[in-house]
């Protein structure tokens, strides 16, 4: 699979690392009751089909990246800088 970075160009996945659901960038505020956190920290879904989530350019520019992509076809949709696709 390959991923196409905003910044680098096109790039083979093993230059990333998978960090979780893009959901993750939106936090509960800093007043939230414990069940909001708790849901935020731990509860995550594992959906088949197309989901969009967070990479880490880790081994290229270092950027967070918003990767919508089919999780059963590897399809990728689209890739941009995750501060740029915030929910």
């Amino acid at each position: 699979m390959r991923l196409v970075c905003p910044l680098c160009g096109a790039r083979d996945v093993r230059e990333f690392s998978y960090k979780g659901d893009a959901l993750l960038v939106v936090r509960p505020a800093a007043d939230a009751g414990a069940e909001a956190f708790h849901e935020y920290v731990h509860i995550r879904e594992n959906p088949a089909g197309r989901h969009a989530e967070l990479w880490f350019h880790g081994q290229g520019c270092g950027a967070w990246l918003r990767v919508e992509r089919d999780t059963v076809t590897h399809e990728v949709f689209s890739v941009a800088l995750a501060r740029e696709g915030r929910e």
